[in-house]
């Protein structure tokens, strides 16, 4: 008979009492184990720690359901904390759709999708070269991967200006298009970074014994490293969605006509427009809010999953 599986997070079992069995002794799964001495068991220390988790939910949560409320409330305030829509209606977001907030959002929609794909691919294959094969210089092009996101937007705001306008060798004119947005994106130092570390975690056994099978570059990339690279790729599509998304800067730089901004771009508009109300800019914000909330609640296991891998390591 094979030995009983013990459970690794128990309480510490106290010697028993004379006159009583170790069989009377129960030990309970510590659950609520943590740092702060986090107990199950109710009492001050409990409705205090209850306390801040509520005032914590509550400063994070109130400016999001505020937003909701206003973009519903015929007379909304984005100075008023409201949890309830006052008078709700719908108006404003058809004040928003005629004001061409549909069509930002849809440039965005293109902008993140292609500026996602590219960047997925080109990390991918610069962290599977950084992580899985030796060569000269490696370090080196990881540090400069890492510098570039040490400049800030606006220091490079007029290059890139102007290499958009004139693209060197080939002499393109990328303004006024997707691909001057999207190109300027295709590589992100975060996500190689998180790919390469997770990368270099895979045993090394796995890959001799597929190359001995006769497995090709490619193919050992996408059938071997990248399933065992889900954590990592749900963190890099994640943060690299929510980072395209949120461009201001190179949107505004990138275009030629007003109607090639996007939803970020257009909220600005919407904010300086003297004829609309603080309604219609919060019905904005709610539509530009939707796709992060949608892709973060699909990816947010492999999010999670692949930051407290990180977090472990070592």
């Amino acid at each position: 008979m094979s030995a009983p599986a013990i459970d690794p997070v128990r309480t510490p079992v106290t010697a028993s009492p004379a006159g009583k069995s170790a069989g009377n002794q129960r030990t309970t799964p510590a659950r609520f184990d943590t740092a702060l001495g986090w107990s199950d068991r109710p009492g001050l220390a409990w409705a205090l720690r209850a306390l801040l988790c509520v005032l914590a939910l509550g400063v994070f949560a109130a400016p999001f359901v505020t937003v909701f409320s206003g973009s519903f409330s015929e007379k909304a305030s984005g100075s008023t904390l409201s949890f309830l829509p006052h008078h709700p209606t719908l108006l404003n977001f058809q004040v928003a759709g005629e004001r061409g907030i549909w069509d930002y959002f849809g440039n965005s929609l293109v902008i993140a999708g292609g500026g996602l794909l590219l960047q997925l691919v080109v990390c991918t294959l610069a962290a599977y070269a950084l992580a899985r094969h030796k060569f000269r210089g490696q370090a080196l092009i990881l540090t400069l991967f890492m510098l570039t996101m040490m400049l800030p937007e606006e220091v490079i705001a007029i290059p890139l200006s102007l290499v958009l306008g004139h693209v060197p060798v080939v002499g393109l004119d990328l303004k006024g298009t997707v691909w001057g947005v999207i190109l300027p994106l295709g590589a992100w130092g975060f996500s190689v970074m998180v790919l390469t570390e997770f990368m270099k975690d895979i045993p090394a056994e796995i890959e001799e014994a597929a190359r001995i099978d006769g497995v090709g570059e490619l193919r050992m990339l996408w059938q071997v490293i990248l399933p065992l690279c889900k954590p990592a790729l749900g963190v890099a599509g994640v943060l690299g969605f929510i980072m395209i998304w949120d461009q201001y800067l190179l949107p505004l730089i990138a275009a030629k006509d007003p109607t090639d901004y996007t939803v970020t771009v257009a909220l600005s508009i919407l904010r300086t427009d003297p004829e609309v109300g603080s309604g219609v800019v919060l019905a904005g914000a709610v539509i530009a809010l939707i796709p992060s909330l949608i892709v973060y609640l699909l990816l947010q296991r492999s999010l999670v999953t692949g930051i407290a891998a990180g977090a472990t390591k070592g």
